[in-house]
């Protein structure tokens, strides 16, 4: 193993340990805002099955003020950066802070292929085999809020960019697209707006030819990393890894102007974690160099975020709801000792309010504890660097995704089934399509119209959120989801 790694967590200096690393790393988040969670992680034997109260702990413990948020988003960072190590080729092993000292070993020249398509100029949706636009789109925007698919402003900020369509170009800007390869990324959309894109994945043929032909056929402009002395885009030698060459890739991204800085990164297991405090040492790099730069992420919804009020009321509301679920739901949590269809959030008498009087935000858990430890902390440092980021004045395109069938979940076999039966459960499960275009329409949004930091860290997140109705659910998801699968398995199969 080489290049962005785990730290040696064992006195033999052999043992590079997932789990130590998540447990102190969340450990360290907690400890300045919740001493006693810290120490319920530190004592903690079995991460792997329970890190998931753990990372609750971790949201719960931000909500009592936007300062206890951001302190324990700066903490958790600190412990990563602190932690992490780089083996290298020629300067041996050393610590993630000191990646950047020295020039880079290979550098990276920029290959520019121009599209000659024409610059669309009208956002539109595919959506179940149609392309909607104007009222089309704005009838399903209100549906989806009617149905609690979305956040009011989601719908809000859409039909802004629908009433601005010369925003869609960005005229001026560079959008660094990290992961360019990623179904939920936005390079397609982008290079059909005439943007200009510059593309970071890793060097495989078979990205940069699928990148290259997309280009071709529309009206941006594809910027592609390639070795020193070469001006040719050919796929054949196209891209960088970012777990070895991030001081290259560094150097390159330096060049553009106004750039914004879009982390769209996944891969498997530990790797996960170790490409995105990558991008976040990246990140933090790039940050210290210029001030004209701005970031964007896509959140998960399987994750457990603190939502509005008005949320936790729809949720209450189905619950309530006469329907055959309903008639279920008591020998069901019976024969399952209370663990199926539990209701999203506690009964309103139950739920805290803050001083003076108002409903305090309600916390939706919908963390899927098949996907494991090493995502739920490659996407909770993604959420740190944007709090800390927003509140240090960078603008920042922070937006939670719909659940959506792209080829990593699909090659979960329960997870898949699971999103096959959603719908019976009120939860709209996006293609990657559809996903990937509103998503990038919300990027377009936020980087003219960026937020401004609130009084909480969880409006911040809240903002614009396109979860697929997991948060104005009746049924708490993980209580649902056995549930959902069975119900999908034979819609999941291929």
């Amino acid at each position: 193993m080489t290049g962005v790694v785990f730290p040696v967590s064992d006195a033999g200096g052999e043992r590079r340990s997932t789990s130590a690393l998540g447990r102190s790393v969340v450990a360290s988040a907690l400890r300045a805002v919740d001493p006693v969670g810290a120490g319920a992680v530190e004592r903690e034997t079995a991460w792997r099955t329970a890190y998931a109260g753990h990372f609750k702990r971790l949201l719960e413990a931000g909500l009592s003020s936007g300062d206890a948020a951001r302190t324990s988003a700066a903490d958790g960072l600190a412990a990563l950066h602190d932690r992490m190590r780089v083996i290298t080729a020629d300067r041996g092993e050393i610590g993630l802070r000191e990646l950047f000292d020295g020039a880079p070993a290979k550098p990276l020249a920029t290959a520019t292929y121009a599209g000659r398509g024409e610059a669309e100029r009208e956002f539109t949706l595919p959506y179940r085999g149609q392309r909607l636009a104007g009222g089309q789109l704005l009838a399903q925007l209100e549906r989806w809020v009617e149905a609690g698919v979305i956040e009011p402003s989601c719908a809000e900020s859409i039909s802004t960019v629908m009433a601005n369509p010369d925003w869609l170009a960005l005229p001026g800007r560079t959008i660094a697209v990290l992961g360019a390869g990623a179904e939920m990324g936005p390079v397609h959309s982008l290079l059909r707006w005439g943007c200009d894109v510059a593309a970071v994945d890793l060097p495989r043929p078979a990205v940069w030819t699928r990148l290259l032909d997309l280009a071709e056929r529309y009206a941006g402009r594809l910027h592609l990393p390639v070795p020193a002395g070469t001006t040719e885009a050919d796929p054949a030698v196209a891209g960088a890894d970012l777990l070895h060459d991030l001081p290259a890739v560094a150097a390159w991204l330096e060049q553009f102007t106004d750039l914004t800085l879009g982390n769209y990164v996944y891969a498997d297991g530990a790797t996960n974690v170790r490409v995105s405090v990558a991008v976040d040492a990246l990140t933090e790099r790039l940050r210290s160099l210029r001030s004209d730069l701005s970031l964007a992420f896509l959140a998960t919804p399987t994750d457990v975020f603190a939502v509005p009020p008005d949320a936790v009321a729809q949720a209450e509301r189905a619950y309530g709801e006469a329907s055959a679920l309903r008639l279920l739901r008591s020998p069901l949590r019976i024969v399952s000792a209370g663990r199926l269809l539990r209701r999203n959030y506690a009964p309103v008498g139950e739920r805290l309010r803050d001083p003076s009087g108002a409903a305090e935000p309600g916390v939706c858990d919908s963390i899927v504890t098949q996907q494991g430890p090493n995502y739920a902390l490659a996407k909770r440092l993604q959420r740190w660097r944007a709090a800390v980021a927003r509140s240090a004045g960078t603008p920042v395109s922070f937006t939670v995704a719909p659940p959506t069938r792209t080829r990593s979940v699909l090659k979960n076999r329960a997870l898949a089934a699971a999103y096959a039966g959603a719908h019976i459960f009120g939860v709209e499960v996006f293609e990657p399509a559809t996903a990937n275009t509103l998503m990038a329409g919300l990027l377009v949004h936020d980087l003219h119209r960026p937020l401004k930091p609130q009084a909480h860290v969880w409006q911040e997140e809240a903002f614009n959120a396109a979860h697929g109705g997991l948060w104005r659910a009746a049924y708490a998801p993980r209580s649902a989801l056995g549930l959902a699968a069975l119900l999908g398995w034979g819609a999941a199969r291929p």
